[in-house]
């Protein structure tokens, strides 16, 4: 086995890697407001999650050429690799995939320590341009597609970033508007019943669209890993083998939970009832499923909460916490950029050491640091028990991520 196959290998396992924490990141995305309103236990809905973000894994691909044609730069017009243009060759190439991932996935475990639902699809996008653009310049990221459309970064994750949470704020505020003035006369345990049951319909189809969008964007950061070893051309599909691989890794992490961000989507943004979930679920599913179509490489965590907070504004009276909501908004911020510089900083850890050795030090450096952030986690565990606890934004700071 050569010391390149190796290397390859190390990619594909970072790789389903950060699928495994983008599972467990975003579930709440799919089920937190069914967890806090009571529509579904935690446990029913992880699993049920889980199950429908494998389904969903293989209903497109449209996502996945994305991430391997649109983001970064390896490969020419013909889909080989640009191994030429770096030393170490396609090794040189794979380093550059494996500290993208590396930046992506830190960013992903120390938002989850925090409780806070940043974007994973951020953090990925965000550790392959910045080690990228360290690798092989900032003529390296495909910003802007072929020049004459927006199909690159900017067209494909930025733009989308910025409109999808406005696009679903206001459908899911339109949404729970109409549905408060259509029950208004209706007796009210029976319009709370009648909305656990849409929810647990609503919540099942933004995990099946979560599957659709976020299991392929590992999907093609393998094959972008394939294409810079040699051993896969085509820019315009996904080896089977691929597709499993990353939905059984996703579905795995799903499974997991991720309770702190179930916890600050479903108690600490909005005061929550079933009818806001059902609208809120409802509108995150439409723009997903749409996105997804359109093979926009959006962000479902952007999006779930700006339906939760348009759920929030269309129901008179309801309590929002814009404090939270600011926080949030920060990290959104800094999510790219930070795992940007994560993700700059392994490759040149890697490029110092260089080689196998590079690329060894790179994924051991991981552990070490996912370790550690794991085993700080223990120190405030929230789980299926405790997540549905009354929100207490001073007391409980360091769980629920209010800072």
């Amino acid at each position: 086995m050569t010391a390149e196959t190796v290397i390859l290998v190390l990619v594909v396992i970072t790789a389903l890697g950060f699928d495994f924490t983008n599972g467990f990141h975003d579930t709440a995305n799919a089920m937190a407001t069914s967890i806090a309103t009571g529509a579904l236990r935690p446990k029913t809905a992880v699993v049920l999650s889980g199950i429908l973000n494998l389904v969903g894994a293989f209903l497109s691909v449209e996502v996945a050429l994305t991430v391997t044609n649109a983001v970064v730069r390896i490969q020419d017009k013909t889909g080989a690799p640009k191994a030429a243009l770096l030393a170490g060759g396609g090794s040189g190439l794979l380093l550059i995939i494996l500290a993208g991932l590396t930046g992506g996935i830190v960013w992903n475990l120390l938002t989850w320590l925090l409780g806070l639902p940043s974007s994973s699809s951020h953090a990925l996008f965000g550790g392959l341009i910045g080690a990228t653009i360290a690798g092989l310049g900032i003529a390296g990221v495909n910003w802007n597609g072929n020049g004459t459309k927006l199909d690159g970064v900017v067209g494909k994750v930025i733009l989308p970033a910025v409109m999808s949470p406005v696009i679903a704020g206001v459908v899911a505020a339109v949404g729970t508007w109409v549905i408060y003035r259509v029950t208004a006369g209706l007796a009210a345990r029976y319009a709370v019943n009648g909305f656990r049951w849409g929810q647990i319909g609503t919540a099942s189809l933004v995990s099946l669209a979560h599957g659709t969008n976020d299991a392929q964007k590992t999907m093609g950061v393998i094959t972008l890993a394939l294409i810079a070893a040699g051993d896969w051309t085509d820019t315009h599909s996904i080896p089977l083998w691929v597709k499993v691989a990353a939905a059984l890794a996703i579905a795995s992490g799903t499974y997991l939970g991720g309770w702190r961000i179930i916890r600050t989507l479903g108690k600490g943004l909005v005061e929550i009832s079933p009818a806001q979930g059902m609208a809120a679920e409802s509108a995150s599913a439409a723009v997903i499923l749409a996105s997804s179509h359109l093979g926009f490489a959006l962000s479902t965590t952007h999006v779930a909460t700006g339906s939760i907070l348009g759920s929030g504004v269309g129901r008179p009276g309801a309590l929002v916490r814009w404090a939270v909501a600011g926080r949030m908004a920060a990290a959104w911020l800094i999510t790219l950029p930070s795992a940007a510089i994560v993700g700059a900083l392994m490759w040149w850890i890697g490029h110092l050491i260089g080689g196998l050795a590079g690329a060894t030090a790179i994924f051991l450096l991981l552990c070490a640091l996912a370790t550690a952030l794991w085993l700080h986690a223990r120190r405030t565990p929230v789980d299926h028990r405790n997540v549905n606890d009354d929100w207490d934004a001073e007391a409980r700071t360091p769980v629920g991520a209010a800072s």
